[in-house]
C-alpha cells in the first residue's frame, strides 16, 4: 500500500496567514521526498500561493491539484450571540466563522467557478472575515468543482454531536447541490473524544458515507510540513486570535504532510473502527487518489506562460485581425511629425525596426502599447506630471506615443534591453506620477478599461525579526511592553537572523546576555521566517488584462476600495498579465506644489517640461550640484550622492545620468565610480581593445551600464543585440554563467580577439554585467533631477514649499527648514491668520518666504485644517474657537507654538491655555441650549492671570513635541555654551580643516544608514545637523563595541573622530561617541570638568563584553561581493532623531 503513493487534498500552505506553517516550495519538496506523485493546495480564503506552488511542482515533477479552503454560511441562520465579554487580561475576541469548506477545481471551468465563488465572499465580507453565501454556492459550485465536507463542515460537526439524523439532514443541499462531486472527509489525528480529528469521528464519517452512497477521502488537514513544525502552528494560532497559547486546543503535531505509510496506517485504524471489512482502507486510499486524479486542471489552464492584453477593441482598434496593428503605426508617426523627427532618418528607421519587432512577436503587443500610452493621456488630461521610467525609455515607440520623454537616440538607449523576439518575460514600463493624486490615475485606469480588466497587485507582509519576535512572544505570554522592547532592539533584519544578530551585533549584547530568560522565543521567532502574515495593496501595481481577468484570479476589495488580485507582482507576470507600474513619486508632487505656488504668488506660469522654460542645462543648478549643495534634490541628496557629486562635479545632463547611475551596489563594488572620476578630470581612458572604444568612449572607458554589456558581447561575438541581452540576463544565474562564459570565448575567440583581451573583457561582462543600472532608467532620473535642482536654484523658497508639504527625500522636515535658513529663506510659523491648510510662500522684507501650514499641526484633521483657513481673519480666541470650532486639544497646540501670536495681547501663553479651558467647558455647559457663545468679557480668564510666559526651552519643546520642526531657533543653540567649552567645531567650520586633525563634532541625528560596502565589513554611516550645516561621520567595525548602541538610540549626538577629505567635502571618521543630553546634564549637575571627564571615557557604550565571533559575510546577488549580513538594513531605533523625546516641557506648564 506504501508504494502506491497517497494524494493529500487538504493542505494548507503559509499564504493560510497565520495558519499554515510551509510555503509551498517546502511542501512540494517534501512531498517528492517522500514518494508523492500528486499533491493540492487548498489555501484559506485566498489562491495567492498557487503561482508558486505550480512552478514548485513542475520543478520537482509533482502533479498539482488547485483548490481553497473558504468558509462557509450554515444552512439556518445562527440565534443571534450576544456581545463577547472583553479578555480580563487584555487583548479582544476574535471570531472565526466556526463553518469550513474544500473546493477542488476539476478543470479550467472550475477554475473560474472557484475565482468568482472566493471574490464574491471577499466582496460580501465588509471588513470581516469572508464567508461564502449559499447563494453564492449555489451559482459557482454546482458543477466543475469536488465539495470536500470535513471536521469544520455543519453535516460532520453534527456527527460529532452524536446525531447521524441531523448529518444526514443537514447532508442533503450538499448533495444537491454537487451530487457525484460530493465528498465526506475522514481525518484522524490521534485525538481522543468525538472531536474533530479523533478516531470516533472519522470512522462515524466513513460510516455515514457509506450508508447515503457518498464518496469519502482521507485527508491529515495538513498545516505544515515536517512533524516539528507543530509549535509553529500554535503560535500561528496564538497570532491569528490574538491571545496566548491554548494549552487546552494545542495543535497535537499531527497535522503534517505524512508519507504514503503514515496514512495507509490511519486509513487502516479508521476501517477498523468502522466495522471488520478489511477492504475498506484499501478503498478509502483508492476513492482518495481516483478524486485527486479527477481534478485535471494544469498551470497552463490557469494562464501561466501567455500573455493576456486588453483586446485591440477596448484602445480604439476595429476587430478585423491587424487593426491594432495599423492604428498603432498610424499613432507612431503622427507621434513622429509632432516631436520633430518624421524627417530624422535614424530615427524613422529605428521606428520601423521597432514596429516589426512587435508585429513579428504577435500576442496583441500592439494592445499593450496603445494601452499604456491611453493610460499616459489620460493622466496628463487630468493635470497629473508623468514621467515613464525603466528599459522603456530606450523604445522609440513609446517616445513617439509620448509615453516616454527622452529621445533614444540622443542617448544611446537600446530597444533590445526592453523587447526583443529573444525575450520570455513581458515588457516593463514604470510611470511616475504625483505621489497625492496617484489614486486619481488608478481611478481613471478603472474608469477607462473596466473593472472586469483591471485590479491592483497583491504584496504578501511577510515574518521579518521584529513583527515575529511580537507575535511569539504574544503566544508565551510575555507582556506586551517587554516583547515590544526586545522587537524594537533589533534593526530591520529577516526573522531568521535573529540569534546570529543576538550573537554579532554590539548594540544587542545587553539583550543577548538576558537571552536565556525568555525561553524559547528566539527559536520560535526564527522559524516564521518569510511566511506570510497578512496581503496588502502594492504601492504601485496596476493589472490590466482582458475580460477573463476574473475567471483566472480571484478579487478582493482593500480599504480603499480597490479590486486586488489573490497574486504577487512576480505571480501576476508568470500569469501573463500586463502590470503596470504606477508609481507615486513624492518629488514630483512636490515639484508640482512649488510650480503652483509660483503662478499662485507670482502670477508665472511655469512648466518645467517645456525647455524654454527650464533648461537642464542651467548653469546655476550645476553651480548647486558642483557645491554638493543637494538637500531636496530628487535622487541626488543622500550623504553618499552628496559625496559623489562633490569628486565627480558634473557640468552637463549626461555627467547626472552617470553620477546616477554609479551610485549604485555594483558600479561601486568594482570602483568604477573612482574610474570614472579621475577619467573625467582628465585621466586617459583605456580601453581593452579599439573595437569598444566607441561603445565606452562617452564614459571614459568604464562600463557603467546594462546597453554598454549588451554592445559589448554582440560586437565581440558577432551575435544580435537581442541576444546580446539574453546572454546579460543569464549572467546573474551562477548554473547559466559557465555556458555563456564558453560562449564568449569561443566564438569572440573565432573572431581574433586574443586571450588576454578575453580575460580583461569577460571579468568585467562577469563582475558588472548582472547587477549593472540600466541607462534608460538613468535617464529617466536625471530629468526631475535636474528639474527640481533648477527650482532649487531659481525659486527656492517654492521648492521648500513643495517639500514640506510633500515630504519627498530622505531627510526629516526640520533639516529641510534649517537647509532653507541657510540659503537666505526664511521659514515663518504657524499662524492662525496666516497659514493656510498647505505649505505656503509670502513675500516679507527679506524676500519670498516659506509659511508652515496648519497641516504640520500634530493630530489636526483636514476638516479643522479647513476650517482655520476659512474663517481668517481672526480677532482673538473666543473669534477663532466660535467660527473654526478647533477641538480642545488642538487649541492647546495652537497656543503653544505661538500660533495666535499678536492675538494674544497682554495674555502668555499660559493665560492663553487657561482661557481655552475655559471656553471648552462653556462649550460643554451649553450644548444643551444654542451651542452659541456671547462674544463679550464674560470670560474669568479674560485678563492676565500672573502666569509667566512659557521659556524659551519650553516653547522649543512644544515645536518638537507639536511640529516636529524646530521653527524660533535650532535646537542646537541650547547646547553652544557646553559645545565651545568642549572645543567642538560646527558643520561651517569642518570645510576649512585639516583631513587628519582630530575633531569634536555635534548635532541632531539627521540619518543613519548601514549600506553595503565591497569589503563585507558594516559600516554606520551618520549624518548630523547642527544649525550650520550637515556632517557625514562613518563609524567602522572597530569603534562598534562603542558606539553603536549610541548612535542607533540617542537623538543628539557629540562624536570625536578624524577628519577625512572627499573632494571638497570633509567627514569624520567617528572613534567615540556620547548622547549630547547626557553630557549637557553633567555639565548642568556637576559643572563644566563633569562633561570633560565624562568625554574622557574610552568605553562609554552600555553593553558588556562578549567573546569575539568569526566573521560571517554573505554573497550578494544585487552588489556581486561578500557583504556584512546587517548591512543595507534599516538599524534599531529610529532613522533620524525622535524630536518628540528630545522636547522639553516645564513640570509648572499649564498645558
Amino acid at each position: 500500500m506504501q508504494d502506491r503513493g497517497f494524494t493529500h487534498l487538504r493542505v494548507a500552505s503559509g499564504y493560510s496567514a497565520r495558519y499554515g506553517a510551509s510555503l509551498p516550495s517546502a511542501l512540494v519538496q517534501r512531498a517528492a521526498e517522500r514518494g508523492m506523485t500528486t499533491l493540492a493546495l487548498t489555501d484559506r480564503d485566498t489562491v495567492a500561493g498557487t503561482v508558486r506552488f505550480a512552478t514548485a511542482a513542475a520543478a520537482a515533477g509533482i502533479r498539482p491539484v488547485f483548490g481553497v479552503d473558504v468558509a462557509v454560511a450554515p444552512l439556518a441562520s445562527p440565534d443571534p450571540a450576544g456581545r463577547p465579554r472583553t479578555p480580563v487580561r487584555g487583548g479582544a475576541h476574535v471570531i472565526e466563522p466556526p463553518l469550513r469548506i474544500t473546493l477542488l477545481a476539476q478543470n479550467a471551468a472550475g477554475w473560474a467557478r472557484l475565482c468568482r465563488l472566493v471574490s464574491a465572499a471577499h466582496a460580501e465580507a465588509d471588513g470581516v472575515a469572508p464567508v461564502v453565501s449559499w447563494p453564492a454556492l449555489r451559482a459557482y459550485a454546482d458543477r466543475d468543482l469536488v465539495v470536500l465536507l470535513g471536521p469544520a463542515s455543519e453535516p460532520v460537526r453534527a456527527l460529532s454531536a452524536g446525531r447521524p439524523d441531523v448529518a444526514e439532514q443537514l447532508l442533503a443541499p450538499w448533495r444537491e447541490l454537487a451530487g457525484e462531486r460530493l465528498r465526506l472527509e475522514a481525518v484522524y489525528l490521534g485525538r481522543q473524544g468525538t472531536g474533530a480529528g479523533s478516531l470516533r469521528l472519522a470512522a462515524r464519517t466513513v460510516g455515514l458515507a457509506d450508508q447515503l452512497g457518498v464518496g469519502t477521502v482521507l485527508t491529515n488537514g495538513v498545516r505544515y510540513a515536517d512533524p516539528g513544525q507543530h509549535r509553529l502552528a500554535d503560535v500561528l494560532d496564538a497570532a491569528r486570535l490574538l491571545r496566548p497559547v491554548d494549552r487546552r486546543r494545542l495543535d497535537g503535531g499531527e497535522r503534517w504532510l505524512k508519507d504514503p505509510g503514515g496514512m495507509a496506517a490511519a486509513a487502516e485504524r479508521i476501517a477498523q473502527a468502522v466495522g471488520d471489512d478489511p477492504a475498506r482502507a484499501a478503498l478509502l486510499l483508492a476513492e482518495t487518489e481516483a478524486t485527486g486524479q479527477s481534478c485535471a486542471l494544469t498551470p497552463a489552464d490557469l494562464g501561466l506562460g501567455r500573455p493576456h492584453f486588453p483586446e485591440p477593441s477596448v484602445v480604439g482598434a476595429g476587430p478585423e485581425r491587424g487593426a491594432a496593428m495599423r492604428l498603432l503605426r498610424q499613432r507612431c508617426e503622427a507621434g513622429m511629425v509632432a516631436r520633430g523627427l518624421d524627417r530624422d532618418e535614424r530615427a524613422v528607421r529605428q521606428l520601423d525596426y521597432e514596429l516589426d519587432v512587435i508585429g513579428r512577436l504577435g500576442r496583441g503587443f500592439e494592445a499593450y502599447f496603445l494601452a499604456v500610452a491611453q493610460v499616459v493621456a489620460d493622466t496628463r488630461a487630468l493635470g497629473i506630471r508623468v514621467a515613464a521610467r525603466g528599459s522603456g525609455a530606450g523604445s522609440m515607440v513609446n517616445h513617439a506615443l509620448f509615453i516616454a520623454t527622452a529621445n533614444p537616440l540622443e542617448h544611446h538607449l537600446l530597444f533590445e534591453r526592453f523587447l526583443s523576439e529573444r525575450r520570455t518575460s513581458l515588457p516593463d514600463i514604470d510611470l511616475d506620477v504625483e505621489s497625492e493624486r496617484r489614486l486619481e490615475v488608478y481611478d481613471a485606469i478603472i474608469e477607462r478599461f473596466g473593472r472586469e480588466r483591471t485590479a491592483v497587485t497583491g504584496m504578501p507582509e511577510t515574518y521579518r525579526a521584529r513583527h515575529a519576535l511580537r507575535d511569539c512572544g504574544l503566544a508565551l505570554g510575555i507582556p506586551p511592553q517587554v516583547v515590544g522592547d526586545v522587537a524594537k532592539s533589533f534593526p530591520h533584519i529577516r526573522a531568521k537572523d535573529i540569534r546570529g544578530a543576538l550573537a554579532e551585533l554590539p548594540e544587542l549584547r545587553k539583550l543577548a546576555a538576558q537571552a536565556g530568560k525568555f525561553g524559547p522565543l528566539w527559536e520560535l521567532a526564527e522559524g516564521l521566517d518569510a511566511l506570510p502574515r497578512g496581503y496588502a495593496m502594492h504601492p504601485c501595481g496596476v493589472i490590466l488584462s482582458n475580460v477573463s481577468l476574473l475567471d483566472r484570479l480571484p478579487v478582493q476589495p482593500t480599504p480603499a476600495g480597490y479590486s486586488m488580485v489573490q497574486a504577487d507582482k512576480e505571480d501576476v507576470e508568470d500569469l501573463g498579465l500586463l502590470k503596470l507600474d504606477v508609481l507615486g513619486v513624492r518629488m514630483q508632487s512636490a515639484m508640482a506644489h512649488a510650480v503652483a505656488e509660483i503662478q499662485r504668488a507670482t502670477g508665472k506660469a511655469l512648466d518645467l517640461d517645456n525647455p524654454d522654460h527650464v533648461s537642464l542645462d542651467d548653469p546655476r543648478a550645476f553651480e548647486l550640484i558642483q557645491r554638493s549643495d543637494t538637500v531636496g534634490l530628487f535622487q541626488l541628496e543622500s550623504p553618499g550622492q552628496q559625496d559623489l557629486v562633490g569628486r565627480l562635479q558634473p557640468r552637463h545632463m549626461q555627467d547626472v545620468i552617470a553620477d546616477i547611475s554609479l551610485f549604485r551596489p555594483g558600479p561601486v563594488s568594482g570602483g568604477m565610480p573612482a574610474l570614472f572620476i579621475a577619467a573625467r578630470h582628465g585621466a586617459a581612458p583605456r580601453y581593452a581593445h579599439p573595437d569598444l572604444e566607441p561603445i565606452l568612449s562617452d564614459t571614459y572607458g568604464v562600463v557603467i551600464w546594462h546597453e554598454q554589456i549588451i554592445a559589448i558581447l554582440a560586437r565581440m561575438t558577432g551575435c544580435d543585440r537581442a541576444a546580446g541581452d539574453v546572454a546579460r540576463r543569464a549572467l546573474a544565474d551562477p548554473d547559466r554563467l559557465p555556458r555563456v562564459e564558453a560562449w564568449f570565448r569561443r566564438t569572440a575567440g573565432e573572431r581574433g580577439y586574443a586571450k588576454e583581451v578575453l580575460d580583461e573583457v569577460w571579468e568585467t561582462v562577469a563582475s558588472f554585467g548582472a547587477y549593472g543600472f540600466c541607462r534608460a532608467h538613468a535617464v529617466a532620473f536625471a530629468v526631475p533631477a535636474l528639474q527640481s535642482a533648477v527650482l532649487k536654484a531659481r525659486f527656492p523658497a517654492f521648492l521648500y514649499a513643495g517639500l514640506l508639504e510633500h515630504d519627498p527625500g530622505m531627510w526629516p522636515r526640520r533639516v529641510i527648514v534649517a537647509d532653507a535658513r541657510r540659503h537666505g529663506v526664511p521659514v515663518l510659523p504657524v499662524d492662525v491668520n496666516h497659514s493656510r491648510a498647505r505649505h505656503s510662500v509670502e513675500q516679507t522684507e527679506q524676500g519670498w518666504a516659506v509659511r508652515l501650514a496648519f497641516s504640520t499641526v500634530k493630530g489636526i484633521t483636514d476638516a479643522e485644517a479647513a476650517r482655520l483657513a476659512a474663517g481668517q481673519p481672526y480677532a482673538g480666541l473666543q473669534d477663532l474657537w466660535q467660527r473654526a470650532r478647533p477641538s480642545l486639544p488642538l487649541a492647546q497646540r495652537l497656543i503653544r507654538i505661538g500660533a495666535l501670536g499678536p492675538l494674544a495681547g497682554d495674555l502668555t501663553r499660559r493665560d492663553l491655555m487657561l482661557q481655552a479651558t475655559e471656553l471648552h467647558r462653556q462649550s460643554r455647559a451649553r450644548a444643551a441650549s444654542d451651542g452659541q457663545l456671547p462674544l463679550g468679557g464674560e470670560l474669568v480668564t479674560a485678563a492676565p492671570s500672573g502666569l509667566p510666559e512659557m521659556t524659551s526651552r519650553d516653547k522649543l519643546g512644544a515645536e518638537l513635541e507639536t511640529l516636529s520642526i524646530d521653527v524660533t531657533h535650532h535646537l542646537m543653540e541650547h547646547h553652544h555654551r557646553l559645545l565651545r567649552e568642549l572645543g567642538a567645531t560646527d558643520a561651517a567650520h569642518l570645510r576649512g580643516m585639516i583631513p587628519g586633525q582630530k575633531v569634536l563634532v555635534a548635532g541632531v541625528r539627521a540619518s543613519t544608514q548601514t549600506p553595503p560596502i565591497p569589503s563585507g565589513k558594516r559600516v554606520i554611516f551618520c549624518t548630523l545637523e547642527d544649525g550650520s550645516g550637515l556632517v557625514d561621520i562613518a563609524f567602522f567595525e572597530d569603534s562598534h563595541e562603542a558606539c553603536a548602541h549610541t548612535v542607533f538610540h540617542s537623538g543628539l549626538l557629540l562624536v570625536r573622530g578624524t577628519v577625512e577629505a572627499r573632494g571638497p567635502r570633509r567627514t569624520v571618521v567617528g572613534e567615540m561617541a556620547w548622547d549630547l543630553d547626557e553630557v549637557a546634564a553633567a555639565r548642568r549637575d556637576h559643572g563644566p570638568q563633569a562633561a570633560l571627564d565624562l568625554l574622557g571615557r574610552t568605553s562609554p557604550a552600555p553593553t558588556p563584553a562578549q567573546p569575539a565571533t568569526a566573521q560571517r559575510t554573505l554573497a550578494d546577488g544585487t552588489a556581486g561581493a561578500r557583504l556584512h549580513p546587517y548591512a543595507d538594513l534599516q538599524p534599531a531605533g529610529t532613522r533620524s532623531a525622535d524630536l518628540r523625546r528630545l522636547g522639553h516641557r516645564s513640570q509648572g506648564s499649564a498645558g
